[in-house]
């Protein structure tokens, strides 16, 4: 019988208790602060992590290890208030032209209006795979968790431990997929108003800074670092499916795969593969 996918969450869990208790939440040792300047903090011991940005700067911190193939997951609280034209960028990337990286971004909006978050994948420098969801509750009230679940056969996004996106390994039919760089945590907090909020419309109203945006709870594993590959060939079990529908018909705003004006020779062939990308 095949191993569901919420007992490969237990079974995770239990296998890797010891190990993430010994990683989870020190910024200290897992973490250099990049840029900012005192933009970016370290508090409570190396538990708590905060990013400003004023009209100046933001600020942004980048993990000391480099990750190929595992699961990351960071509880954040998103900038509060008046947040339009600002992005919270948690991401993983390798470096150079022909980069590999795995997105989530998180694009401000004005009080009361729901964050849009946005997710991309990028092989070999080439991104273009974007898709766009309104998170279902307020994350600015609370910290609620984000994960990049990565394997050689497929990327899943997942919010609060529901998927959000699956994006599958199509290297059979040509479709480039992140596998043989090594990856890097990354997070920023920045000003984008000339794209982030209504494409522009909606500007930085600096009346507002700093922005913050707080996090806890980092952790990350690795296959290579806990000697397992019970997540190396794992897809989302019927539940699973049924969270991923429910999020991609109630909450997805954008789609590139939908978007016949911006592929008018034809869809990329990801897209004819799959419902859920």
């Amino acid at each position: 019988m095949a191993t569901s996918w919420f007992s490969v969450l237990i079974l995770v869990s239990i296998v890797f208790s010891c190990f993430l208790a010994a990683s989870a939440g020190d910024f200290y040792r897992e973490f250099d602060l990049t840029w900012g300047d005192k933009r970016a903090e370290i508090l409570n011991g190396g538990r708590l992590l905060t990013l400003s940005l004023d009209k100046a700067s933001g600020s942004g911190f980048r993990s000391k290890r480099e990750y190929l193939f595992g699961r990351i997951n960071m509880q954040i609280k998103l900038v509060s208030g008046n947040s339009a034209g600002t992005v919270t960028a948690f991401y993983l990337s390798s470096e150079g032209p022909n980069h590999d990286e795995i997105d989530f971004e998180f694009l401000g909006n004005l009080s009361g209006d729901p964050y849009i978050v946005h997710t991309n994948v990028y092989s070999q420098g080439k991104g273009d795979r974007e898709q766009q969801f309104y998170l279902w509750f307020d994350p600015t009230k609370n910290f609620h968790t984000y994960s990049i679940i990565w394997s050689p056969q497929r990327i899943t996004f997942m919010v609060d431990n529901i998927p959000i996106r699956v994006f599958n390994n199509e290297e059979s039919i040509g479709v480039p997929f992140p596998k043989n760089q090594p990856m890097k945590v990354y997070s920023s907090l920045w000003d984008a108003d000339e794209w982030a909020t209504r494409g522009g419309l909606v500007k930085t109203d600096w009346s507002k800074a700093p922005f913050k945006a707080y996090y806890r709870n980092f952790n990350a594993y690795s296959w290579n670092s806990v000697g397992t590959d019970v997540w190396r060939t794992q897809a989302l079990d019927a539940t699973g499916r049924r969270w991923l529908r429910w999020a991609q018909k109630y909450h997805m705003v954008y789609n590139y795969c939908a978007d016949l004006k911006r592929f008018p020779h034809g869809r990329p062939r990801e897209c004819r593969r799959s419902r859920f990308l």
